[in-house]
């Protein structure tokens, strides 16, 4: 009987980790080369796993406190101390005894506002089962959702104390970077929300990115990314916004830069970010991720609300501070 001229195809850990089946003779060599050659880049970065790093901050008993939760709670706390000093400056919207009822206002629209985005952006089958909704704790919130929320506590606490509440945005645009830096390091320590595969230098390799059994890539750490953008340079612009123009003296110059800024920080990361998992046919699909489609009407909004602000200059008498301005 003459020999079978077909090569015999077998499955291995090693065809698992090349995504598919390998031959026996110089086809397995050629495998095996193409194996080492994908793991060479890996193991040159750090291990995200070597950094020691842990979603907990400690556990007593049943009670486990998450640099995650902290990160809210820090950005809170540091954008309060914020606030109260920039309400300490001439021609400032309200008196800082206003700034209590304002972060309550504004936390409480941070959390409603990020889980219902999150809820209706990025996980809208949560819809058929609300008491997951409720469950804060498994994570999952929305910047835009968040946004959004306290846009709305803003003008719910404006107009019940008679307070203007574009200018109030301004005041309050200028502390959420700290919040924001606190929560994309917190991204990173969760070792959630990598970016993409990469062979940069700085690249990490973060676990449980891929299927059981196939090699972990170097990914971008867009985690730091969003928070040196996010966070640091974008802060920095308000800030300077802030303290060296007359820029919060036209209501809704300094908020719209804010819109921009992190519109444009967050679009262009994205292009360095792993969409979500449940999100993937939707980027494929459309060319963008969810969330540079929700900074598109931001960087929209906020470039109409810089380009109108001079026109909403008016002469504003302090609440706090010692001189009038125009």
């Amino acid at each position: 009987m003459r020999a079978s001229s077909s090569v015999r195809i077998r499955r291995s850990p090693l065809g698992l980790c090349l995504g598919g089946h390998y031959a026996d003779g110089d086809h397995w060599g050629k495998a095996l080369i193409q194996y080492l050659a994908a793991a060479a880049p890996a193991a040159a970065h750090v291990r995200f796993a070597d950094l020691g790093l842990h979603p907990d901050v400690f556990s007593i008993g049943f009670f486990t406190l998450r640099w995650y939760s902290l990160a809210y709670i820090a950005g809170i706390l540091v954008g309060w101390w914020y606030l109260l000093k920039l309400l300490a400056q001439p021609g400032a919207p309200m008196a800082r005894r206003h700034a209590d009822d304002l972060v309550f206002y504004a936390t409480l629209g941070i959390i409603l506002g990020g889980r219902i985005g999150y809820v209706l952006f990025y996980a809208p089958e949560m819809i058929l089962h609300p008491l997951r909704i409720l469950r804060l704790w498994d994570g999952g919130m929305s910047f835009h959702g968040g946004v959004i929320g306290t846009s709305i506590g803003i003008i719910l606490f404006a107009r019940a104390n008679k307070l203007q509440w574009l200018r109030i945005h301004d005041y309050v645009a200028c502390c959420v970077p700290f919040g924001l830096f606190f929560g994309r390091l917190a991204n990173f320590v969760n070792g959630e929300l990598w970016g993409k595969p990469t062979d940069v230098a700085w690249g990490i390799v973060f676990e449980r990115t891929v299927a059981f059994g196939m090699i972990e890539p170097a990914r971008h750490p867009s985690q730091l990314y969003e928070a040196a953008l996010e966070g640091v340079l974008l802060f920095a612009l308000l800030a300077y916004a802030f303290w060296r123009t007359k820029a919060r003296y036209q209501p809704g110059r300094l908020v719209g830069l804010f819109l921009v800024g992190y519109g444009l920080a967050r679009f262009t990361v994205e292009f360095f970010r792993e969409p979500d998992q449940q999100l993937r046919a939707f980027a494929e699909a459309t060319g963008l991720h969810m969330g540079q489609w929700l900074c598109v009407p931001m960087i929209a909004g906020g470039a109409y609300l810089m380009a109108t602000a001079p026109k909403r200059r008016v002469r504003v008498e302090p609440i706090a501070g010692t001189e009038s301005v125009a």
